[in-house]
């Protein structure tokens, strides 16, 4: 009989909210701007918890307040707060297309340099509607799709090793490009989303991790079944993530009324800016946060409510430490063994998740795993 591969160490990840913070969200303006210091407060939160790593979005406007309210550029970020960090990740957004694949994977190789190895790159093959063309980039859902895979293909090869590389794809084209030096041992690991046939094949190919945002544990069950398929058709070995927002308290009503208190200041402005973006999107993963639900309730514990102000991932788990903690096994159980977590405001939400939240989790999954 064949013994089953041991499951690797889960992982807990945070969020470093780019668009601002506060204990209310989709108002005018943040509670807390998104100044370098408090970004700064909340990766250090992340670092005194153990988290593993931090997802750091990419953002062409904001996309939690109103879309002109302060955003910080991802790249220049996470330069600096890699630069005032020692020990945990960061993964990155990046968007192909808006900047010479040669020249970003220079920019990689230096900052995976500089932090001793802690990045790793979340490529958005995708795009939140109408973002693109602010910069003045058409294309459509094929071409991006297309075209991201062309770029992770060049990254790699170019941080193979420091020689002159030749690439000639459809989109991209280097003609003795260089990359000296590469980035630290094998490099930043490559993350993939989306819920589209095109995304999945994509992360089947080319992700080392395939990243899903949160819905109905039946749901996510099919997209991890469809992508394991993909990453098979690829000989590839498959690795999950799940990114998802928390909203935990003492007690299952203290969690709701908080909930309902996020939302409680929202304005009707930056409703209507993220409805004009989702109305018509081709994204399948933004339909699925949008489903409709009696008071934004998906399940038990399961609340879209945040999709009203938040552009991509806007669905929360909802309850007590105990109870959020099942939720999260349930997802587990299906081979996801990377959590990426948020919570408003997320400094605290960091703390509160570390010390009441995660012990619980791992006490499950040992109990599952003996």
């Amino acid at each position: 009989m064949t013994t089953p591969p041991r499951r690797p160490r889960t992982r807990f990840d945070w969020f470093v909210p780019i668009d601002g913070d506060g204990d209310h969200i989709g108002t005018l303006q943040a509670e807390r701007p998104p100044t370098f210091q408090y970004l700064k407060s909340v990766v250090e939160a992340a670092e005194e918890g153990g988290f593993y790593s931090l997802l750091v979005p990419t953002r062409f406007a904001n996309g939690l307040f109103e879309e002109s309210a302060p955003l910080v550029e991802t790249w220049t970020t996470v330069s600096a707060l890699a630069a005032v960090t020692k020990r945990a990740r960061f993964l990155v957004a990046v968007r192909p297309g808006f900047i010479s694949v040669g020249l970003f994977a220079q920019m990689a190789a230096t900052l995976d340099q500089i932090s001793g190895g802690r990045l790793d790159i979340n490529i958005v093959a995708g795009g939140i509607q109408g973002d693109f063309e602010r910069l003045g980039e058409k294309s459509d859902h094929a071409q991006r799709y297309s075209r991201a895979e062309e770029f992770i293909a060049a990254c790699r090869a170019l941080w193979e090793e420091p020689r002159p590389v030749d690439f000639k794809g459809r989109h991209l084209k280097l003609k003795g490009a260089i990359c000296s030096p590469g980035p630290v041992g094998n490099g930043p690991r490559i993350y993939l989303g989306g819920a589209s046939e095109r995304a999945l094949g994509l992360a089947g190919r080319q992700s080392d991790v395939y990243l899903a945002w949160i819905e109905p544990v039946e749901d996510i069950a099919q997209r991890i079944d469809r992508a394991r398929t993909k990453f098979a058709v690829a000989n590839r070995p498959p690795s999950f993530g799940l990114r998802t927002h928390l909203i935990v308290r003492d007690t299952e009503d203290e969690a709701w009324k908080a909930a309902d208190d996020l939302l409680s200041l929202a304005d009707e402005t930056v409703k209507i800016q993220r409805s004009a973006i989702y109305r018509d999107t081709s994204m399948v993963g933004q339909r699925a946060q949008l489903r409709a639900a009696e008071k934004y309730r998906l399940g038990p514990h399961l609340w879209n409510g945040i999709s009203t102000v938040r552009v991509n991932c806007g669905t929360a788990l909802v309850g007590t430490p105990e109870q959020v903690a099942e939720e999260l096994l349930s997802y587990w159980r299906l081979g996801i063994d990377e959590f990426i977590l948020s919570g408003f405001p997320h400094v605290e939400e960091c703390r509160r998740t570390a010390t009441d939240l995660i012990p619980l989790v791992r006490e499950l999954i040992e109990r599952e795993t003996n």
